[in-house]
């Protein structure tokens, strides 16, 4: 993100503080124009000719330039282990822990360990109330994956 100054284009497409089209205008004059409205003349992209321009209080070019880098960001995959024998305040913990991590936006993969054969139904009933109660904050990304020693379900933030 380009503001000010440091744009070299000779004429931008500039767009107004209340979303409105200005038209193609000499950097100059959107520069004075940013000046005399106390805002921030800001490039979006040099990639089209002219580039286009947004007239944007200093405040909200800060804030939309956070919110670019966030988005950039790739999301991760927090794996969140418990077991078929776990108790019910130990689940709420996991349960809670889970919904923070959706919320922050990475995904949460609950990973049961099996030990004996009743383990899997007991494994995945659990991740299906698991999945229930985050419905709020995240949606399945996979089906409840039964595999040898583990059952597995991954949740991506909504």
């Amino acid at each position: 993100m380009i503001k000010n100054e440091k744009i070299k284009a000779s004429e931008v497409q500039l767009t107004g503080v209340n979303g409105e089209d200005l038209g193609i205008v000499p950097t100059a004059e959107a520069l004075s124009m940013a000046r005399k409205l106390k805002v921030d003349l800001v490039c979006d992209s040099l990639l089209s000719s002219p580039p286009p321009c947004r007239l944007i209080g200093a405040g909200a070019a800060r804030e939309s330039a956070q919110q670019a880098r966030k988005q950039e960001r790739p999301a991760k995959v927090k794996e969140i282990r418990l077991t078929p024998g776990i108790e019910d305040h130990d689940l709420d913990t996991k349960r809670q822990q889970a919904e923070r991590v959706l919320k922050s936006g990475d995904s949460a993969l609950f990973v049961v360990r099996l030990q004996g054969k009743a383990d899997g139904e007991r494994a995945k009933a659990m991740l299906e109330d698991l999945m229930k109660s985050l419905n709020a904050v995240g949606r399945k990304k996979t089906g409840i994956q039964l595999s040898g020693k583990q059952a597995a379900v991954q949740l991506d933030p909504l």
